[in-house]
């Protein structure tokens, strides 16, 4: 059977509506939001469900609706397909979470209480900073990073290969992009975010989470996670610890994820999400690669009858 490697979407990924088709088909995917109702104590199935929008989207909201939404689109998977080997997983910034979750490194209630905390810390650390984003297209890294020196901000992601985000202080952001053609930057442009994400403006958000990390039960994984920081397998958990905290303010490698994948031999790619950024990135970073994203009844079915077809090869 082919390798199969899981990808877990990231904040910005969200959309009203999620997993709401699912829940109504799957027994298995409507139990990880009424699970999460009942451990947060509010209604989060309805906010992902119908909204609104801007609601949807607060930090401390999106991020423990992401997580379940992720873990729902798979168990709806495994509903329709049977269990299937998995190789590896990753997952891109908050998407690292539910990987974990999904490699069983925490349960699904303690991963769940960590996001919503992680999203509420990160969402105060822009409260309390005037933060900002900028993407840097058809740039290479060495560029970048020579912008992100002269401008005094953060490399916050290398996503694909001519796509990296900076972040940083507002002022100091836009005089990057302002920067940016003289770097032989193509196109700098600044993003709707609420702030400076994996910068080092997220400071107080990433001493808070790693006392909690700290004090949560964790095990090693049943399959390799890659992490954000590293572009590497965290195995132990020491390293887990350490990488979750660390991508609060550090460099999302995505594009070094990605080849670790390959390298491992990864053939058939799910994400797990709304949208399809993921499979996008992927693209970019080995284009042919095969990749599924799943995130409704069609998509569930659709990548079911791939992953049988993939156990006759």
């Amino acid at each position: 059977m082919k390798k199969i490697a899981l990808l877990f979407s990231g904040q910005g990924a969200q959309t009203v509506g999620m997993g709401k088709e699912l829940t109504a088909e799957y027994p298995a995917a409507a139990e990880f939001f009424r699970e999460g109702d009942d451990i947060l104590s509010r209604n989060l199935s309805e906010l992902a469900w119908n909204g609104p929008i801007e609601e949807l989207t607060k930090t401390a909201n999106c991020q423990p609706a992401l997580y379940a939404h992720g873990l729902a689109c798979l168990a709806a998977l495994r509903e329709a397909a049977g269990d299937f080997p998995i190789e590896a997983v990753a997952g891109l910034s908050l998407g690292e979470w539910t990987a974990h979750a999904a490699a069983e490194t925490f349960d699904f209630a303690t991963g769940l209480k960590l996001v919503e905390q992680r999203g509420r810390l990160m969402e105060a650390a822009c409260q309390a900073s005037a933060g900002a984003m900028a993407a840097m297209i058809g740039a290479d890294e060495s560029a970048v990073r020579a912008l992100a020196a002269d401008a005094d901000v953060d490399i916050a992601n290398l996503n694909a290969p001519g796509q990296i985000v900076i972040s940083g202080e507002t002022a100091k952001v836009e005089l990057a992009v302002s920067l940016a053609r003289k770097h032989g930057i193509r196109r700098a442009t600044l993003l709707n975010v609420a702030g400076a994400y994996h910068s080092r403006l997220m400071s107080s958000a990433f001493l808070a989470l790693g006392a909690s990390l700290l004090e949560a039960k964790l095990a090693r994984p049943r399959f390799p996670v890659v992490a954000n920081v590293s572009g590497q397998a965290a195995e132990s958990l020491p390293e887990i610890r350490g990488s979750l905290q660390d991508q609060v303010t550090g460099t999302v490698r995505w594009t070094d994820c990605m080849e670790w994948l390959l390298d491992r031999g990864c053939e058939l790619f799910i994400e797990l999400g709304p949208g399809g950024v993921l499979a996008g990135l992927l693209q970019r970073i080995r284009a042919g690669t095969e990749v599924i994203s799943v995130s409704d009844r069609g998509s569930v079915q659709a990548c079911a009858e791939r992953i049988r077809a993939a156990r006759q090869v």
